[in-house]
């Protein structure tokens, strides 16, 4: 799915240029801090959708650490990386074991053995809010209604609330039904898991691999800004972005064969002004 998706050349020129800034031992020479800072703000606290809409940057957060929650307890135990077993036969006393070397004791009936036992649950509660907001966006949103695509977009937010929906389903049956309907109940989550899975190239869900390969580029950019390669438009000295990242774009409209990679030298309100001059140029003025 990472191969169809660098064979667009825009794609592939970003991951090129992505690539080479990250495996750059000048740039971890020059602003070693860079990475970690490039991680954190964009990867895990994505500050860029911040400036678009704080109701949709708690969402995303939301969705985000609960889908981390859930991936860090899940792989580890089903790779049997990290297991949990008993003290004793008779007592509430658990020991956990990362790779069979005991880290941590607890007691199964204290608020850390409840977090330990219902951390899955945690993660559920974290993505169905986010979730169920983008939604309700999809649903109410006229913005969102016109560029929306039912596979890319409403299938993953939905995939995410049954999997959470039928996790929190294991819990109810275990507390409130004394364990009814378990098997039954197990099953669903167990499928809706696999077809997510199956799903990541197909929809939003192919984040997974292109955030991570997005930190590359932004470190592009951040070490750009550091040589103070700031571009100025052309036509009203604004500065429009790093020197290195407009080139990049001319390279990717070169490439498409688009006819008009100069525009990229000029910022957006420049454009718009630029193009009604040249309407009033091409069109008569007024009808007889």
């Amino acid at each position: 799915m990472t191969a169809v998706w660098v064979s667009a050349p825009g794609a592939r020129r970003l991951f090129r240029k992505g690539r080479r800034s990250l495996f750059s031992a000048e740039n971890f020479r020059r602003t070693p801090t860079a990475l970690p800072k490039m991680i954190a703000t964009y990867l895990g606290f994505q500050k860029f959708l911040g400036a678009r809409s704080h109701a949709r940057w708690a969402a995303h957060q939301l969705i985000f650490w609960g889908c981390i929650l859930a991936a860090l307890i899940t792989f580890p135990l089903t790779w049997g990386w990290f297991t949990f077993t008993s003290d004793s036969g008779a007592g509430p006393g658990y020991a956990m074991r990362i790779w069979g070397i005991k880290v941590l004791g607890f007691d199964s009936l204290s608020f850390i053995g409840w977090v330990m036992f219902h951390g899955l649950d945690l993660a559920a509660v974290l993505v169905i809010p986010g979730a169920g907001y983008f939604l309700w966006r999809r649903m109410k949103d006229r913005g969102a209604i016109t560029g929306q695509r039912s596979a890319y977009d409403m299938v993953p937010l939905l995939a995410l609330i049954v999997i959470s929906v039928t996790g929190l389903l294991l819990t109810f049956s275990s507390i409130f039904l004394h364990g009814g309907g378990y098997e039954f109940l197990a099953v669903l989550p167990m499928v809706s898991v696999v077809f997510t899975l199956i799903y990541i190239p197909f929809g939003k869900f192919f984040h997974i691999v292109q955030r991570p390969a997005a930190v590359g580029m932004q470190l592009f950019k951040y070490t750009a800004r550091q040589d103070d390669e700031v571009f100025a438009c052309r036509r009203c000295e604004e500065p429009i972005d790093t020197g290195p990242y407009v080139e990049n774009l001319r390279g990717t409209m070169r490439d498409l064969e688009l006819g008009f990679d100069a525009w990229a030298e000029y910022c957006p309100r420049c454009k718009r002004v630029l193009r009604g001059n040249a309407y009033l140029t091409q069109v008569k003025k007024g009808f007889k």
